[in-house]
This record gives structure tokens, sequence and C-alpha cells, in this order.
């Protein structure tokens, strides 16, 4: 008879695609059988009445992550991936995050030994390639996608990261030898930058004037020049925190035109407005990220957009600043809208939120819950299957949650280096009570009992998200562009 290290049983088992009452054995770290009566484990888990849902995935955090302006995030790995397992993530995609000047190497080396030391869920990277000088992109670049870092993201705003048209031009190409899917955020810097010097030149420097500064359209027209690039080089691409209806439209006629293009947008986006950054002095600065949070019809876009597969996952997009002069008041508690770091915790948040709004109260149930949160963000950078579904052979990476426990958000129950939730008086119903990784127990009952370190890097391929399509367009078709080869 085949012993197991842990059976769970009697809980509801959700993937994607099936809910069916079904026990899950797990042996060696990953999922062994998974069937009726199973034979005992050397632990059994008691599920009945709970969800059995695999572990989530957040490929959209930043941690312990260096600013061009110098300021690192308020993140170790130990808080931040302390926070996600609480949170019911299993593994987190975050950054290493190159600056003018750096050797790209060396930046993934040193993200890696920071990892390794506090790492509690396992961890991949995408490199950020703010500087894609020639010699990077031959020389560093080939190596570490092959090593496990199928995934670029640049800018297109901020004045120290931004790359121009050539150099987004060259990321893309790059990419597209090297089989790495590129990831962007996508927003028009010049109108940006425009329209916060008109604001502060008339004295609107609040926090709230954030949300402004950041036009609608100039989301709009990033999205449409980057579609064009992509589309001219044949380069997937993923766009980021998609955040209004008309972004959402761009996105949709360029899916509906077969190309390639994958977005996420986040919790913020789905539960917070525009509104919660109008708050007296200087408070609304714990509610600035970049895009801005907008309106509830904005919520409402986006929510049909994920039904409609415009959008394919939903991440945090964490990027926590504390709400002191080593963080959100680094320029002081009179700065303007401008000088204030920009970023939201979300990490242990995040599914939650989420759990709530989609499985407690019903909207799209929890196989898309399952879906947005794990199962399409492991196929779509490379995870799967080892992660993002609970299957025979993958790794035994299981949120059991209990759905009717309820839980009020207070900045006094934080673990990471933020201090501050930005759904603080928000009840949800249904929250993760016991987490494994594989098959380790890392949270149990609002406890973290895994050992900083003890997550691992997961090496991933571009696999077929990073696949080009082979429309090849004018210029690069040698029936049509006498002969030259440009690929």
């Amino acid at each position: 008879m085949q012993s197991f290290d842990f059976v769970i049983r009697n809980g509801t088992l959700v993937t994607a695609t099936d809910t069916t009452h079904a026990d899950v054995a797990i042996a060696g770290g990953r999922i062994a059988a998974i069937g009726r009566d199973l034979a005992p484990g050397t632990r059994d888990i008691d599920a009945a009445g709970k969800f059995v849902m695999p572990g989530g995935i957040d490929a959209h955090a930043h941690i312990e992550q260096l600013s061009a302006s110098g300021l690192i995030n308020s993140d170790t790995f130990e808080t931040a991936t302390k926070s996600a397992a609480l949170g019911g993530t299993t593994t987190v995609l975050c950054f290493a995050a190159q600056h003018v000047g750096m050797s790209l190497t060396k930046v993934v080396e040193d993200y890696h030994a920071l990892a390794r030391r506090g790492a509690i869920v396992d961890y991949g990277f995408h490199m950020i390639l703010a500087d894609p000088r020639e010699e990077v992109l031959r020389d560093e670049l080939p190596p570490l996608i092959k090593a496990g870092h199928a995934s670029l993201k640049v800018f297109m705003t901020y004045d120290r990261l931004r790359v121009d048209d050539m150099q987004l031009l060259d990321v893309l190409m790059a990419a597209r030898e090297n089989k790495a899917l590129v990831l962007v955020h996508a927003e028009n810097h010049g109108m940006i930058t425009w329209l916060s010097k008109r604001l502060l030149a008339k004295g609107y420097t609040a926090p709230r004037y954030h949300a402004v500064s950041h036009p609608r359209l100039g989301e709009v027209e990033a999205f449409t020049r980057l579609i064009a690039f992509a589309e001219f080089i044949d380069q997937p691409i993923m766009i980021y925190h998609v955040s209004s209806a008309e972004g959402v439209g761009v996105i949709r006629a360029a899916r509906g035109r077969g190309l390639k293009v994958f977005a996420e947008t986040c919790p913020q986006y789905l539960f917070l407005t525009k509104h919660d950054l109008d708050k007296p002095g200087i408070d609304g600065a714990k509610w600035m990220c970049s895009p801005p949070v907008r309106e509830t019809s904005d919520q409402e876009a986006l929510w049909q957009a994920l039904c409609l597969g415009d959008l394919q996952l939903i991440s945090s997009d964490h990027a926590p600043y504390a709400f002191n002069e080593k963080g959100k008041l680094m320029a002081g508690p009179s700065a303007n809208f401008k000088q204030i770091p920009n970023g939201m915790p979300g990490l242990q948040a995040r599914l939650p939120l989420l759990f709530d709004a989609m499985v407690s109260k019903g909207r799209f149930g929890a196989q898309k819950f399952v879906e947005w949160t794990s199962t399409a963000p492991a196929e779509i950078y490379g995870l799967a299957p080892r992660k993002g579904s609970i299957a025979v052979g993958s790794d035994a990476d299981i949120a059991i949650w209990d759905p009717d426990k309820r839980v009020t958000f207070a900045d006094a129950d934080v673990v990471d280096g933020a201090g501050y939730t930005p759904y603080a008086g928000r009840t949800v119903r249904g929250w993760p009570i016991t987490v494994l990784r594989r098959g380790e127990i890392i949270a149990e009952n609002g406890r973290c009992v895994a050992a900083p370190g003890s997550g691992e890097f997961v090496a991933r391929d571009g696999g077929p998200a990073a696949e080009p399509l082979g429309r090849l367009a004018p210029e690069f078709d040698t029936e049509r562009n006498f002969g030259a080869q440009l690929y």
C-alpha cells in the first residue's frame, strides 16, 4: 500500500475546470493521488466544509526592490512572502530591477541572494530593463533567459526607467529571438508630465491630484503604440495593471484581430476608486499607485473584461512603502503628489478580497477564482504543470479555505513592511486557514510556520505564451521586402 505524507480529506476540491468532493494525497512534496477513501497519511487533514484550492500565484510583486530614486521599498523577502503565505499565495513572481549603468547579470545575482535568505514561498524573477544597451541584450540577456528568467519588463513612463521607442523595439526583438515574454507598464509619459506640471503650477498638490495627473487617454495611447510595436515585431506581450474601460477597449480590439496580447488587472482597480485618495492632508498618499485607481464604472468594465477573456489574470502589483519618512513621506509631510512614492501593499489581501467577491458573493464562482489567481498565471508564465492546479504530479501547493470565516482588515494585523492596509475596515468572508507549499504547511490558523529561506527558485521558460504568431509584417517578409533577412 502506498504511503502518503498528508491526506486532505472530505473537502470540496476546486480547480479552474472542476469542482468535486475528493481527497488529496501528498507524497514527497507533490500531489500523489486524488480520489475517495485514500489510504491514511502520516497526517490527515479534515477539510469538511472547506474548499481545497491550488495555492495562489501572484505574478506581479515588487519585493525588496531598489527604486530609480535610490529608495528600497518597505519589504524584505521574509516579510513580503510571509504576508503572501498568510493570504494563500504559494508562489510569487517578482522583479530583478536593473537601473541605468547596471549589469543585468549582477542585478539578478543580487536579487537571488536576497530571496535565498528570506523567501518563504516559491519565487521567480521578471527582469526589469531600464538600460537595454546593446551589450546587455546581446551578451547578458540570452544566458539569463536560458537560466529560467523568461520574462522582461519595461516601462513607458518614469524619468529614470522609461525606454524610448527604439529601445522598446530592441527589447521586443531580443525577446523574440530568445523566446521570452515582454511585460509592460504602458502609460504616455509626456501626457503625465505635462498635466502634472500644470496641476502643480496651479497649486493642486495633494495626493488626490495624483488620480488626475495620469490621463485615461494616456493609457489608451500607450496601449495602442505598444500593441503596434508588438505586432510589427511579432512578439507576444503582457500589459500590466489595466485600469480603465478605455484601455480594455484597446486590448479587446487587438485580441479580436488575433494578436497575442495578454493583460492583467489588480484588486485596487476592482475595489477602490480615486475618491479613496481624497483624504485630509497627506493621508491620501496611502492609496497612491500608478496607474491610479479610477471610477466605479471602470471596476465594472474590468470585471466584464475578465469574464470575456480580454484580461486573463489578477495580480497584486504589491509595492509597499511605509507611511513614514523612509517610505511615503520621504519628502516630508508637506510633499506634493509628484514627490510621494507610488505603490500599495497587496500580497496578503489579494486572494481574500477576490474570494469574498467571487465565491462568497457569487460573482463568477470558485473555478474562475482559481483560474484568474493561480492557473492562468501558471500557464502564461511557464510555471505549469508544476504550479497552478491540483493534479497528480504537480507540486502540492494548496490552500484550504474556510468559506465562513469573516475577517476585517486592520492595520494592526499587517505583517508586510508597509505597516498599513488600503482595505482597513473592509470585512471579507472566506479565508485560507491552512496553506501548504510543496507539501509543507507554511501557514496555519493565522500563523506563518515556515522558515525564512525555505522557498525555492522556480526556473521558467517562455512556453507557448512567448511563441510568436508567425504573422510577418511586410517589412520582415522576404517575399515583399526585396529579400532582406531582418529576423
